[in-house]
């Protein structure tokens, strides 16, 4: 069983037919086709060539069946597995000119979201023994939200809204617009239903007594500094979710989980995350 719990096969279907219609184009993939005999067969393993944490199996093996059903795909570990250098994650056997015109489309899944699921399990790993869960946040890849929000799963995080259609969150732009704290909570509070909840940001001490007053049911400490979100877990004493953001990073997310916030929101996870190096060797 994954616990990262993977998207639906008709989520993800589309996502990698649309990455293989960008690389096959309308000719296919000719070099295969000029030089590659149209029987024969090939085994290729699909291995880590540096530690980390996996994800997107799920969508390399769309890949290859998508190009051809009829390719054997077999996993030899699971998205969210951690592994080593050298670690095979699956074999695949088939037409080799089919395995080649997917190849490229099914390492970049796998490369790009493990690259992710590894910078999140960093950032899980380093508040480990606090209540603190490490989230992620919309600034995704257009087109691979889902995916990427996924390998944050597979590391050990936890996911934020995935759009601007599922959750209230009011931030600095939005009380410009809206004239004040007290305006915009009021009226997002009059035309939300009863199952959505409203998270607000504030970017003082001030900011977050004025929230506190309006009961609103998660506050974010944006680009607080350690000493002012104590201050902050102090204040809200557990009658809202506390959540932190900005300047989060491998060498201060410890220090900010200690203050007592009840999580802790990076987009670097998905935005700057380093691809995992992969390969598929024949």
């Amino acid at each position: 069983m994954n616990v990262a719990r993977p998207p639906h096969p008709l989520v993800l279907e589309p996502i990698v037919r649309r990455a293989l219609e960008e690389d096959l184009g309308h000719a296919g993939d000719i070099t295969s086709e000029l030089v590659v005999p149209a029987d024969r067969r090939a085994k290729a393993l699909m291995v880590a060539r540096q530690p980390g944490t996996i994800a997107g199996l799920i969508a390399a093996e769309s890949s290859f069946h998508l190009v051809d059903p009829s390719i054997d795909f077999r996993l030899e570990t699971q998205d969210a597995a951690v592994v080593d250098t050298g670690a095979v994650l699956a074999t695949v056997e088939g037409s080799a000119r089919f395995i080649l015109a997917a190849e490229r489309v099914a390492l970049n899944f796998v490369g790009r979201l493990s690259g992710i699921a590894t910078a999140t399990n960093a950032l899980v790993k380093a508040v480990s023994g606090t209540k603190a869960r490490i989230v992620c946040t919309r600034k995704t890849t257009p087109g691979l939200r889902v995916l990427e929000k996924y390998a944050v799963r597979c590391g050990g995080g936890f996911n934020h809204r995935f759009g601007l259609y599922d959750a209230v969150l009011i931030k600095d732009n939005h009380i410009a617009a809206a004239g004040g704290i007290g305006r915009a909570v009021k009226s997002a509070r009059a035309g939300l239903g009863h199952l959505a909840k409203i998270e607000l940001e504030v970017e003082s001490l001030d900011q977050l007594e004025e929230a506190l007053a309006l009961g609103v049911d998660t506050i974010m400490l944006d680009n607080m500094s350690v000493g002012e979100m104590r201050r902050a877990v102090d204040m809200v004493h557990g009658s809202a979710v506390l959540e932190a953001s900005g300047n989060v990073t491998l060498a201060t997310v410890r220090a900010i989980a200690e203050t007592g916030v009840d999580y802790i929101s990076s987009g670097a996870i998905t935005h700057s995350a380093q691809c995992l190096d992969v390969a598929l060797d024949f």
